[in-house]
This record gives structure tokens, sequence and C-alpha cells, in this order.
């Protein structure tokens, strides 16, 4: 693995390091407090090219590499992670499931969108009794022949009100377990699909976050992502890739909490210098550099495994784990740094802080990636 970004990495990189210090950061603040979900700017990183970062050209997407995706997250999750999580949504999930698992006419008329930012996705999985866990699916989707009738309930869903396609897992036949599970793709306005409120969240609250209600949903068989039983494999895949972006935004987070704190050091004076020079602060900030450094090289690393066709279900998993762990405790660290004005808003670390904790929660709990991990390591 070359650790060395080569310039077209980096011109990406700076690309989005710009988007995120002129158009995310003015607002990010009222975005937050106000749970505003930003459609302008939403609309811009489509225009760039981030909503499909990895979608193949033909397709309307970028052809980019996942070290391009994972540059673009880190640096959008420095400012802003709720812009971060929808540009993930869409990526990890969504487009590279229609493209690695969909047919040619599932391209052409969701994924070219998808891609493009014309269409926002949505991936749903996760149920009230059925975090992760896509085995234990209460949804069902019943075969009628030409069409399936979609029951159930989602929640947690990003993106939940404001995407224009959703997939959905759901079980067709309990009595074949795993086999018996398959993915759908749902549009927006469909007869018995409603959208429940929006979750109040401690942060990323500039996201929409919701709970969906599938009452009796017609869902065309040309609408089923895959051979039929094949729902759970997709689902498992396309999580893996989706922790390589959560464990990316991850990154920004802990990488932006670092930055806004190492600058605060080097202006804010006590005991007649700069507080950066003081052995309690000087100490902090040598570990959060060194935790950010070690975490972005695991992510480099799953990102690469992805890039090079090796499998990176375990890689993902480490990267997420350990990526997550350095956001939370470093961006409250960060907090520490800034001291009582760190409890202030216009700081920014406290909503830093408070974004960090959902990336230990969605993609899997960090329990989940343990068991991941602890799988791989332990089979003969």
């Amino acid at each position: 693995m070359n650790f060395n970004l080569s310039e077209e990495h980096k011109m990406i990189r700076d690309a989005a390091r710009d988007f995120a210090q002129n158009e995310l950061l003015p607002g990010v603040i009222e975005r937050d407090e106000n749970q505003h979900f930003p459609n302008d700017l939403v609309k811009k990183m489509g225009d760039l090219g981030f909503l499909g970062i990895m979608v193949d050209p033909k397709y309307g997407g970028s052809g980019m590499d996942t070290i391009s995706y994972v540059l673009i997250m880190e640096e959008l999750s420095k400012i802003d992670a709720s812009a971060s999580v929808i540009v993930s949504v869409n990526n990890s999930l969504v487009c590279y499931g229609l493209e690695a698992y969909g047919t040619e006419e599932q391209k052409q008329k969701y994924l070219t969108k998808l891609a493009t930012g014309e269409f926002v996705g949505a991936f749903c999985l996760s149920e009230p009794e059925a975090g992760s866990d896509a085995t234990s699916q209460k949804t069902t989707a019943i075969d009628k022949g030409d069409h399936y009738i979609l029951n159930g309930t989602k929640n947690w869903i990003t993106n939940g009100g404001r995407a224009d396609v959703y997939l959905v897992i759901a079980q067709t036949d309990r009595d074949k377990g795993s086999h018996g599970i398959n993915a759908f793709i749902i549009e927006k306005g469909m007869e018995g699909f409603h959208i429940g409120p929006k979750e109040n969240k401690l942060g990323i609250r500039g996201s929409d976050t919701h709970t969906l209600q599938f009452n009796d949903v017609k869902v065309p068989i040309e609408n089923r992502i895959g051979d039929d039983g094949s729902g759970f494999r997709f689902a498992m895949k396309t999580l893996s890739g989706g922790r390589i972006g959560i464990a990316a935004q991850a990154l920004g987070i802990a990488s932006g909490a670092y930055e806004l704190a190492l600058k605060y050091s080097k202006e804010r004076k006590a005991f007649g210098t700069e507080i950066c020079n003081h052995q309690a602060i000087a100490f902090k900030l040598a570990d959060m550099y060194s935790d950010i450094e070690a975490a972005r090289y695991l992510v480099m690393r799953a990102a690469w495994d992805k890039d090079q066709g090796k499998n990176y279900d375990v890689s993902s998993a480490v990267a997420k784990l350990q990526a997550s762990k350095v956001a939370m405790q470093h961006s409250t660290e960060a907090v520490q740094i800034f001291g009582g004005n760190g409890f202030v808003k216009d700081y920014h670390v406290e909503r830093l802080m408070r974004d960090a904790k959902i990336t230990q929660i969605y993609e899997g709990t960090s329990e989940i990636q343990k068991i991941v991990i602890s799988r791989s390591i332990t089979k003969d």
C-alpha cells in the first residue's frame, strides 16, 4: 500500500476541503440548531460529483476510487457530519448496492439519478427490534407472482423524509432464514408508504432521520434487487462498504476537533503563555494527533482493500471500531481544551462531540464490529 496521495487524490481532497470551508461552514450552527436538512447544499454536492463518487461515469457517477471517497468524507465531516452522512448513505449503501447488484434497467432508472444528486437515496434495514440484524426482520414482502406486498416498519432511516428512492430489506420466507430475505426498491409516493415524524436527535441534527411505515405497499417484481433470497448477502456486503464511509466520517470529526483545539491552544493564554506550552495540554494534543493518524491509516487500509478487490469485511470493521472510538474520545478532549468555551455552540467543538457518538452506533454498533472481527480471527 502506497501511503502517498496521488496528485489527483490531493486535488479531490482540496476540492472537498474548499467546499466544506466555503459552503458548509456558514450556517452549520443554525442547521444543527434547527434540524434543517441542507437541500441547496445537497444539490451542490451532487453537482460536484460527491453523491456518486465511486459510480461508473456511464451511470452519471464520478468514477473515482474508494480512497477518493474517504478523503471527501473526512473533509466534509470536519465541518458538518450531517452533510457527510447524506453523502455516505447515498454512496456506500444506495449507489453501491444498485451498481453491484441491480439490473441494467434498475441502474438506468434509478442509479443515474442518484449518482448525479437528482435523487437522494435511503437504506432501510433497521427496525424497532432488529437493528443491523438482517435475519430478524419483521418487515415482510409476500410474493404475489408479478409483485410483492410489503408490510412493516423501519426506523432510524437516514434521509428518511428527503429521499426519493429507498432500498428496503424484507423477509419473504421465514422458514428459509437468511435465504428468505430480499431487497426491494421503493419509490416515495407509492400507495401505503408513510413517512413518520423527524427524530429529534442528540447529534447530526441536520440530517433527516425518520421512521417509515409500509402498509400493503405493492412492489413490482422488477423492483426486487438480485435473485430471490439474495437480500441477506446484499445487506451484509453493502454494510461492509458503509462502514468505510462511517469510519471516514468518524475520522473527519476527530480531525476537525483536533484542528480546532490545536488552533485554540496557540491563541489562548494562561499563566503568561499560550496553553499549548503547558504540558497538560501538550500531552493531550500529542495523544490526539497520534490516535487520529493511526485511525487514518486503518481507514485508508480498508478503502485500499476495497479498491484492490480484496475482502474488506474485517478491515472495514476494524477501521470503524477504532475511528469511532477516536472520534468520541478526542472530540471530548477538544471540549476540555477549550474549557468553558468548549461548552458554547459558537466554538463548534460541542457539536462535533455530539456528532461523534452516532459513529459508534450506526452501520452496526461497536459491539457488532467486535463480533465481525472476533469471528474472523477465531475461525479455523
